[in-house]
């Protein structure tokens, strides 16, 4: 007799324990396939003949083993999909790992995105795909909320700086300011221009008193991606001038994806990461004003 008749035939209700082997041994022997989304908790105890509390306690069980992602409020949640073995030994830079995991955050009804970074550059670049496909109307969201924190700009940057004496270093400054204020705009403006399509769009930048170290992506409030700010020198040529700075490439920087349903340590990360990043976003943060 397998877990699942013994749990359904049993005499008196099953455990929660019960519960979670079978539908563990659903999902492995792919009864519940990958991606999809599991049976909702009023059904899941219809079936089984327990609380709604019984099945809540399973599925936490299966979201520790890291067999479910989380749902979104209301949502029931889906069967975990497995990462490649490539994926797994293979971290990936942000440009190349960004857009498609913003493409999949688009896929959701209400969209949020909140991130950490130097400039919006390369949100810009992986927000292409995305925006293409919504005003294409293949992903159709009902709202955007878009929060973005950048370094103010009157701040004495820790990074893009001179790296020698003979570079000015208020050119340096300027020069990052305009690139902050550029790619910012630019981000606003694609982002609304997704009103024409009926949908509700927010998009805020707000700016820090320091340079942030790490750059940070929240994703719908179930995804973090964080990557360290690799200084390097470099030559870029500013203000007419061949000038050596420290600077770091947002998009080379490796990119770590942290997913609420993927086990505690995960879970844990994803919710201190966006409790994280919201204190900033109250306490420190004020209104961006960027330059015409």
């Amino acid at each position: 007799m397998t877990h699942e008749q013994q749990a359904v035939t049993a005499k008196g209700k099953p455990s929660y324990g019960q519960v979670a082997d079978v539908l563990t041994e659903r999902i492995r022997t792919g009864e519940l396939r990958a991606g999809e989304r599991m049976p909702t908790q009023e059904q899941l105890a219809a079936e089984f003949g327990v609380e709604r509390r019984t099945v809540r306690q399973a599925l936490d069980l299966l979201r520790d083993a890291g067999l479910l992602t989380e749902g979104g409020k209301g949502a029931p949640a889906r069967v975990s999909v497995p990462p490649s073995r490539d994926a797994e030994e293979t971290p990936r830079t942000t440009a190349a790992a960004l857009g498609p995991r913003l493409v999949e955050a688009f896929e959701a009804p209400n969209v949020r995105v909140d991130a950490i970074c130097l400039t919006t550059e390369t949100l810009n670049q992986a927000l292409a795909e995305p925006l293409r496909r919504v005003q294409a109307r293949e992903i159709t969201p009902h709202s955007v909320r878009v929060r973005v924190l950048v370094p103010a700009s009157d701040l004495n940057l820790a990074f893009p700086r001179p790296a020698e004496q003979s570079v000015n270093g208020d050119e340096v400054h300027r020069h990052w300011l305009s690139r902050r204020d550029g790619h910012g705009r630019v981000l606003m403006l694609s982002l609304r221009a997704l009103a024409t399509r009926g949908i509700e769009v927010e998009v805020t930048l707000r700016t820090l008193p320091f340079t942030p170290p790490v750059k940070l992506y929240l994703l719908n409030g179930a995804e973090a991606l964080f990557a360290y700010y690799d200084v390097h020198e470099r030559t870029e040529r500013i203000a007419g001038t061949e000038s050596r700075i420290f600077d770091a490439l947002g998009s080379d920087s490796t990119l770590f994806p942290f997913e609420s349903g993927g086990g505690r340590r995960d879970q844990a990360f994803v919710a201190q990461s966006q409790s994280w990043f919201d204190s900033l976003w109250g306490t420190l943060a004020v209104d961006a004003v960027l330059d015409a």
